[in-house]
């Protein structure tokens, strides 16, 4: 993990020892951490497709041959007519068998070089991961979700960077979406923000409007914030002027999701690579945001403050001598209040011995670590250019139904 080992690159600029990839990744496919059965089956495909063309050209060089003497001068037409497509066909199949062997190369040499790198950081490699258990957003879309080439670090906190994709059908069309991510476990839940960023090409998804929170300083230009309704002023709290300049700075090219106990950083490329320029940049990165995370922490949810019983009195004898329950810490929920002692309220009662037993004003408890069920989740936008265009098809559609009904009684009439 960053902070506990230094950055060290080498092993992802070492000479490669192919031997030493092929068997890393034999071993990955023994314990069924790598699935080869798309290696398998495309190489079943090519011989397959070669046997056939190949037969193809076969046939029409045998028939070639024996009309040979009847064709006379039309020999050389047909021959160019039936072998040539198929050479091109068989040079094709044999090329991309060739570049998927290569591909194939590439690929074991990226995981026993990032696994060497993650040794060396301290982190832990894993190669693939079907359908993350996470919560952010982009991990609940699509079929056939997948993580790869990820790296785990767990000291002085949990983190995970990674390659993710999924499939998106529509229609007969399929899409593949591939993104870059880093995902932070935090030590309590905070509200759902998002940072939707200027500066790429990426989206979150679509969110209410009046969920939009403008921040001071050059803040806007860089990221456009949401936040539940009411949580503004605990995103304040969260984004403070110096934690936005970190974000400027340092993450202005990623959109950020806070869900529950998570941070997300999503990029629209590929996070986990062998360029060490990359991971230095990571690293970098994760240190900038992991030193401020110990602020957000400290933050509570005053609306999960419980009810107290106003039968209930407070008192030396309903808890520690001479002390009464914290109302909270200044800018943790309830800014500013503090509860003052016993002993200081007792002095403020007339003809109250400091020392005595007295009834005191119910207080509320402070906050415990949570998010109130308003706070958890962001409000999707509704796409009201789309619901625009589907109702005036749906208008029209119904405009043209009453007057195909109504032209009959039009001419009978």
């Amino acid at each position: 993990m960053p902070g506990i080992r230094p950055f060290d690159a080498r092993a992802l600029l070492d000479p490669l020892d192919p031997g030493a990839a092929k068997a890393f990744t034999a071993r990955l496919r023994r314990e069924g951490r790598v699935a080869d059965g798309g290696k398998v089956a495309a190489t079943i495909v090519y011989i397959v497709m070669l046997v056939l063309i190949g037969g193809f050209a076969l046939v029409g060089l045998v028939l070639l041959i024996v009309f040979a003497s009847v064709l006379k001068e039309g020999a050389i037409f047909i021959g160019i007519l039936f072998g040539f497509p198929a050479l091109l066909c068989v040079g094709v199949i044999v090329a991309a068998f060739f570049f998927g062997l290569r591909g194939d190369r590439l690929s074991q040499e990226r995981r026993w070089r990032l696994a060497r790198f993650a040794q060396a950081v301290g982190m832990e490699y894993v190669p693939t991961i079907s359908e993350p258990p996470l919560p952010g957003s982009i991990f609940h879309r699509g079929s056939g979700r997948t993580a790869v080439d990820v790296l785990r670090g767990r000291e002085p906190r949990f983190v995970e960077v990674g390659n993710y994709h999924y499939t998106v059908s529509n229609g007969k069309n399929q899409t593949t979406v591939r993104w870059g991510y880093i995902a932070i476990k935090l030590n309590v839940p905070l509200p759902h923000i998002v940072l939707d960023a200027s500066g790429n090409n990426i989206s979150l998804g679509m969110f209410d409007r009046g969920q939009h929170l403008s921040l001071e300083g050059d803040f806007d230009r860089y990221f456009r914030l949401y936040c539940p309704q009411g949580y503004e002023r605990d995103a304040l709290y969260l984004f403070t002027p110096d934690v936005m300049a970190r974000f400027i700075d340092n993450a202005a090219v990623f959109d950020v999701e806070i869900i529950d106990d998570w941070l997300f950083l999503y990029s629209s490329g590929d996070m986990s690579t062998t360029d060490p320029g990359r991971w230095a940049w990571t690293f970098s990165l994760l240190s900038a945001v992991l030193d401020k995370l110990a602020q957000w922490e400290r933050w509570r949810d005053d609306r999960l403050v419980p009810a107290v019983d106003p039968g209930v009195p407070w008192g030396p004898g309903a808890g520690a001598p001479g002390t009464a329950p914290s109302l909270g810490t200044p800018g943790l929920g309830a800014p500013g209040r503090e509860a003052p002692s016993v002993a200081a309220a007792a002095a403020g009662m007339p003809g109250a011995a400091a020392s005595a037993p007295f009834p005191v004003a119910p207080m509320p408890l402070s906050a415990p670590p949570g998010v109130a069920p308003p706070g958890r989740r962001l409000r999707r936008g509704v796409p009201w250019l789309m619901l625009g265009i589907i109702g005036g098809v749906l208008a029209l559609g119904l405009v043209l139904i009453g007057a195909f009904l109504l032209l009959p009684v039009l001419f009978l009439g």
